[in-house]
């Protein structure tokens, strides 16, 4: 049974820290360490949370996937995830609500590994190769599904493995384990700084790669998300956490890559506090000024899905129900 047919277990109600009075919330994060979920824990660096009167558990799991099925077996209140999932779910009449938007692209990045480079050339040249995702079910394993779908290639004449989103995906990728690994920054730039000779075939950190890949402006991605009972009984808590994510953006967009990274978790940013600063650069346009989820990249999430799952195709989903704006408007 997948992740998106398990039982829904009703959450716990939030509750008060005990001593501090604020509201503690559980939220987990499918690669804390990937820039593309920056935001959820910058706002604890930058004391944003603490402000908001929030008490905030930031759990660090091995994928989206992952990060979904603990927000369904209760262990945590809140994923932060791509808003993809949210769609699926919907689909297996299954109610989460995104309530914030961090990221208007994917930031996701297919590339060969440097063994690969030479005959791995575009998406037509992947039947019979190695694929690593971050993990089964995940959105990276998603892009894959419909990239491969888009240009002919028929999903099962390729292997796909999980890689991780970190330190393992970058020596799947080295090594020349997989041909082509679905990456994201700083993994990324740590992988095109050691091996020069990888190819990018797809990069969704910038709105030309996402108009040439799914012909649309945008296309939302990291969001914050949880159960639709949750949010409705936790209303207060929900809009407290999409302010403090909205004010760690507009901090994000008034300030330099290395100001961002003074900020960073130093165990996020390795040794290497230049190359996380270039990977920081490389990134920067993907994230949302205001974390609002606009109607249109919605409808471009949906149509992809559609494309690729047939659940989602044959499903009648009222997309108003699978996001909402009013904690940050």
């Amino acid at each position: 049974m997948s992740f998106v047919s398990l039982v829904f277990i009703q959450s716990a109600a939030c509750t008060r820290a005990p001593d501090s009075g604020a509201r503690r919330v559980r939220i987990a994060i499918g690669g804390q360490n990937q820039l593309v979920y920056l935001p959820t824990t910058l706002a604890r660096e930058l004391g944003l949370y603490r402000e908001e009167g929030l008490d905030v558990e930031l759990q660090d799991h091995a994928g989206g996937a992952k990060a979904l099925q603990a927000l369904v077996g209760g262990s945590a209140d809140v994923v932060c995830g791509f808003y993809d999932h949210t769609i699926q779910m919907a689909a297996d009449q299954r109610e989460l609500v995104a309530f914030v938007t961090m990221l208007r692209f994917p930031g996701l990045v297919l590339v060969t590994s440097p063994q690969s480079a030479a005959t791995v050339t575009s998406i037509s040249d992947l039947k019979g190769k190695i694929a690593g995702v971050t993990a089964a079910g995940s959105s990276t394993q998603m892009l894959l599904t419909y990239l491969l779908q888009k240009h002919g290639v028929p999903v099962d004449s390729v292997s796909v493995t999980g890689i991780g989103a970190s330190a393992t995906a970058v020596a799947a990728v080295e090594s020349g384990k997989v041909d082509v690994g679905v990456m994201t920054d700083p993994a990324l730039t740590i992988v095109q700084r050691r091996a020069p000779a990888v190819r990018v075939l797809v990069d969704l950190r910038h709105v030309e790669g996402v108009k040439q890949t799914y012909g649309t402006s945008t296309y939302p991605a990291s969001v914050l998300y949880a159960k639709a009972e949750w949010v409705r009984a936790n209303r207060d808590t929900a809009s407290r956490l999409a302010r403090a994510i909205r004010r760690t953006l507009e901090w994000m967009q008034t300030h330099s890559a290395e100001e961002i990274a003074d900020k960073t978790p130093a165990d996020f940013r390795g040794d290497d506090r230049t190359l996380y600063v270039d990977a920081l650069k490389n990134t920067m346009a993907m994230y949302s000024p205001d974390g609002v989820m606009q109607a249109e990249g919605a409808k471009a999430v949906h149509a992809v899905l559609a494309q690729s799952m047939d659940k989602v195709k044959n499903a009648t989903i009222d997309l108003s129900k699978t996001y909402t704006n009013e904690f940050v408007r």
